[in-house]
C-alpha cells in the first residue's frame, strides 16, 4: 500500500511519537521534497523535524509532472499540490492530508483521503493501539495546538464506540 503524506500528519504523528504508525499501516510512505523541506529543514527544532529526518524508511520523491496552474490560485500551498500530483502519479492508496481545502481537491481528483485522526483510527482497527490510547492521542493533539475540528472528534468518538461493540 502506498501513502503520500503532507506536512500536518507528519508533524502531528511525530508529536505523538507515532510516526512509525505510518510504516506499520502502509507498505510505502512517500513525501514530496517540498513537504520534507518544510518539516525537516525549515522546521528544524520544531515538532516533527528530527523524527522525519531520522525516518529513513520514508521515501522522498518529487512528482514527475508540474502543475498546470499556480497552487495559490487553487488556495493550496506548493507542498499540498506536490502531494496531490504525486499521489495521482503513484496511484496512491491513501493521501494523508488534514487541511480541508486540500482534502476537498484530493476527493475531486478521485484520490482516497485520510487525515491524522483517520490514521489513529486505522491503527486501532489494525490492533496497533487501543481505543483509549487513540482517544487520548486525539486529545493530546488538540491540547498541543494541532487544530482538530470538533465534528472530527465527535466522529472519532462514535467510531471508537462502534469498534468496541
Amino acid at each position: 500500500m502506498i501513502a503520500v503524506v503532507n506536512a500536518t500528519p507528519l508533524i502531528a504523528l511525530a508529536l505523538l511519537e507515532g510516526l512509525d504508525l505510518l510504516r506499520e499501516l502502509f507498505g510505502q510512505v512517500v513525501v514530496p521534497p517540498l513537504v520534507y523541506h518544510e518539516v525537516a529543514v525549515q522546521g528544524r527544532g520544531r515538532p516533527g523535524a528530527d523524527a522525519l529526518a531520522a525516518a529513513d524508511w520514508i521515501l522522498v520523491r518529487a512528482p514527475s509532472s508540474s502543475p498546470a496552474i499556480e497552487p495559490l490560485l487553487l488556495g493550496l500551498d506548493a507542498g499540498e499540490l506536490q502531494v496531490l500530483l504525486l499521489a495521482r502519479e503513484l496511484v496512491a492508496d491513501w493521501v494523508l492530508l488534514d487541511e480541508r481545502l486540500g482534502r476537498r481537491v484530493a476527493r475531486a481528483m478521485g484520490l482516497p483521503v485520510k487525515g491524522t485522526i483517520g490514521v489513529l483510527l486505522a491503527a486501532v482497527h489494525a490492533g496497533l493501539m487501543d481505543r483509549d490510547t487513540c482517544w487520548a492521542d486525539a486529545q493530546r493533539l488538540t491540547s498541543s495546538g494541532i487544530r482538530v475540528h470538533p465534528a472530527v472528534l465527535c466522529w472519532l468518538a462514535d467510531q471508537l464506540e462502534r469498534s468496541g461493540e
